[in-house]
């Protein structure tokens, strides 16, 4: 019984890199890192995500160095990265790869974790510092030293020497090598805030603004926002991890007679035997040897029903083990198991961005700049022309800012004073996370809700285009029939009526019995259902286009074939067999006739059947706006009447055609919109690659598999609409968090320029900005993490 989660690794030559990079905060960081990638000899592709962290880099053909050795482009990439500031590297596809993953992801939440702590603390410092200059402490005693010039100097410097040193040394390396990101902007004000207050205090003459307090409330904020944004990152991944707990860490071995013994999962090897218990979650891809059981395939495909199992039945790591003992034979463990193999595809999914974020990443890759040259210009505008054109904006007070302290008097606000807090509020408000954010977010969390259903997708490309198809085709035997012809139907005629429906499928089966055409295997296992043992044949061969003749038992000669074969031999056929055949091939069944002896003995009808739910997905696919169409190679009656049983209308059907006619089909169907092509055996795999999108059941053949963009595991279409319809709400939420990224930045840049100083008389302040910032950034993820998928439908 093959097994749908299975999915065979490609050839290794093809594999594409898969990094991890450390130290990108916004799409300026990624827009420096992929061109970086795409500088280096070798790479043809890259493409990176913010939101994981990760670049996906396809390499040309190997290169060949002067002495003919290929050539290794990873050492440059990672050197070239690391020029920029960016550690990478390779993500390996061992078996403890999850585990070191976790480790990681632990020591980088519990750094963000010890910075907030600390900042929060600085804050809460400054912040009753705050109140003791107020004189609103309600505490007598000492606490009044709190509110010394001193005191607050202390505080912000503690804040940038301790939670603000890794912001301010990353700010100062990206500058420094010409790519400034969102680090340099909240350094810059940072630091700006800070050196201002300290000349300010230092010298108090120089009439420079001193307000401590502003860049520890800079610090507070933009560290909270980044571990509520962290967390909401963590969220957003969380599929790759419920794919990885699929795979159990241990399995009983079996030694030869000896009792099962525990190993690690890592330490098998293809050929070992493993005996499998109620409720234990299958750890490798596996053969049955021995035992009948129920398999729970959910986790994988999706399917919400169980799969029987026994002996010869292919299992795929992580299913779950329901009812029976079983003892399993591995065939494939570790990095080529199905379930890492699911994983992988996954996080290059994820990796891979889609389309619609080229806009985001060329905004972004210049937005850092423009942020700067907008802060030098409201420095330099309010300092030099606009409070003199403007006199009474000096008195407009900062929304939410407290007051400036100077030796615990308030601050009369001077042009510069003005203008630089302005500017300061101009570099921290400006927020291109978000527009780093709001594609890779949607994206990640769309392809993990599909890969939860058992829904495949190639990248974050495949999912837009899968948002807006306009038609899909589909192929005939394996795609919309379940691809394994079965005997529907058994008439006895003449001198068969004596012998009984049983002899009849006895006497085929058994001629048949080696030869590998998919008649005779549908014949095998009627007679392996009936429980009918197989008679030996002796002097069988095969009449190519015609049908098998041999003799059982010794002396009887058998034929199974076309009648009409049979027919120019002398065998006769009665008027009620004419007319049964005629119905079966009218329904698009083929007819097999079995004659001993030159005596017409009965006719087996032998038919592949529609998935059981191909007519609901055709129907379903057609409400959402599709074209339909089938592409068959069969003849014409067996596509008329499929199309007839599962609603396609007439002018959607296409017989006979051959691989190069199906692809001229699809380009025909191209130049009226996006086309996916459905299939699954090897001749579909040129028609799945000329396809805009490519959709593989997971019971296809492997290069069908690999040729396609979309992997829908199981043995059901249902996957399709379902797969479809994850789509499109993906890029709903990728739309919505463009919007919300190019809107929030259009909107408060402006206002923190001081655009509504002289009219409105309002204004931000610094530590309000730092918090309009972080709340951008967790409105973008959190906006992706309410990505909810489609209701399933219930199984008919």
């Amino acid at each position: 019984m093959p097994s749908e989660a299975v999915i065979q690794p490609r050839p290794q030559g093809s594999e594409p890199l898969l990094l991890d990079v450390e130290g990108m905060k916004c799409g300026g960081c990624v827009r420096a890192v992929e061109r970086r990638l795409l500088q280096t000899p070798g790479v043809g592709q890259a493409s990176v995500n913010l939101l994981t962290r990760t670049a996906w880099v396809e390499l040309e053909p190997a290169a060949a160095g002067s002495d003919g050795a290929c050539l290794d482009p990873l050492p440059a990439l990672l050197s070239g990265l690391e020029d920029l500031g960016f550690r990478a590297r390779p993500r390996s596809q061992g078996q403890d790869v999850p585990g070191e993953r976790e480790r990681r992801r632990q020591e980088h939440w519990w750094s963000h974790w010890r910075q907030l702590v600390v900042a929060l603390l600085l804050l809460s410092v400054s912040g009753l510092g705050h109140l003791a200059d107020a004189g609103r402490l309600p505490w007598p005693g000492p606490w009044h030293l709190l509110g010394t010039p001193w005191t607050h100097a202390l505080v912000a410097s503690l804040a940038l020497a301790f939670p603000g040193r890794p912001i301010l040394a990353s700010g100062l390396r990206s500058a420094l090598a010409g790519v400034p990101g969102m680090d340099t902007l909240v350094g810059l004000g940072v630091a700006s805030a800070y050196l201002s207050s300290l000349v300010g205090w230092l010298w108090p003459g120089s009439g420079w603004p001193c307000y401590f307090n502003e860049p520890v409330m800079l610090l507070g904020f933009v560290l909270t926002g980044r571990f509520l944004e962290e967390r909401a990152r963590y969220r957003t991944g969380r599929a790759i991890g419920e794919l990885s707990a699929l795979q159990p860490d241990h399995a009983l071995l079996l030694l030869g007679e000896g009792p099962p013994r525990q190993v690690r999962v890592g330490g098998l090897r293809p050929g070992d035997r493993l005996r499998l218990l109620p409720g234990d979650r299958v750890p490798v891809d596996g053969r049955v040897l021995e035992g009948i059981s129920s398999v729970d395939a959910s986790s994988l495909t999706g399917e919400p029903l169980p799969r029987a199992v026994e002996p010869g039945s292919e299992l795929a790591a992580g299913m779950l083990n329901l009812s029976g003992s079983l003892v399993l034979e591995v065939q494939r463990c570790g990095a080529e198991s199905a379930i890492a193999r699911i994983v992988q595809l996954v996080e290059r999914a994820q990796a891979r961005k889609a389309p619609i974020q080229g806009l985001a990443d060329r905004v972004a890759g210049r937005f850092t700049l423009a942020v700067l040259v907008l802060a030098l210009a409201t420095l330099l505008f309010w300092w030099l022309w606009g409070c003199q054109v403007w006199p009474g904006v000096l008195d407009a007070p900062a929304a939410g800012r407290g007051l400036h302290v100077h030796g615990g008097a308030a601050v009369t606000v001077t042009p510069f004073s003005l203008a630089l807090q302005l500017a300061i509020a101009v570099l921290v408000v400006a927020c291109p996370c978000a527009l780093g954010l709001a594609t890779p977010t949607a994206i990640t969390v769309g392809a993990g809700v599909a890969a939860r259903a058992g829904l495949l997708f190639r990248g974050g490309d495949a999912i837009e285009i899968a948002s807006r198809l306009e038609a899909v085709l589909f192929d005939k035997t394996g795609t919309l029939t379940i691809g394994r012809p079965r005997v529907t139907a058994v008439r006895l005629v003449g001198a068969g009526a004596a012998l009984g429906a049983d002899r009849l499928v006895q006497l085929a089966a058994s001629l048949e019995q080696h030869s590998r055409h998919p008649l005779a295997h549908a014949l095998l296992e009627e007679a392996q259902a009936r429980q009918l043992p197989l008679l030996p044949a002796a002097e069988a061969r095969a009449v190519p286009g015609q049908g098998v003749q041999g003799r059982l038992e010794g002396s009887v000669e058998v034929r199974v074939g076309r009648l009409a074969w049979l027919a120019r031999d002398g065998v006769a056929l009665e008027a009620a067999g004419a007319a049964f055949q005629d119905a079966l091939a009218a329904a698009g069944a083929t007819v097999l006739a079995v004659a001993a002896d030159g005596v017409l003995l009965g006719l087996l009808a032998v038919e592949d059947r529609p998935r059981p739910d191909a007519a609901a997905t055709v129907t379903r696919l057609r409400r959402l706006g599709l074209r339909l169409g089938l592409l068959s190679g069969d003849r014409q009656g067996s596509v008329e009447q499929l199309g007839q049983r599962l609603g396609l209308r007439p002018e959607e059907l296409a017989w006979e055609l051959r691989p190069e006619d199906k692809l001229e089909r699809i380009l025909l169907a191209r130049g009226r919109g996006a086309v996916a092509m459905v299939g699954d055996g090897v001749n579909d795999a040129p028609a799945l690659a000329a396809a805009d999108l490519g959709i593989a059941v997971g019971t296809g053949t492997q290069i069908a598999q690999d040729t396609a963009s979309l992997v829908v595991m199981g043995e059901g279409l249902a996957g399709i609409v379902r797969a479809l319809e994850i789509a499109r709400r993906t890029m709903a939420k990728v739309r919505q968090n463009l919007a919300w990224a190019f809107g929030y930045n259009l909107i408060v840049l402006p206002v923190a320029a001081g655009v509504l100083l002289p009219g409105f008389g309002l204004r931000l302040s610094p530590g309000l900005a730092a918090l309009l910032m972080a709340c951008s950034s967790i409105t973008v993820v959190g906006n992706a993490l309410l990505l909810q998928p489609p209701p399933v439908d219930p199984p008919s």
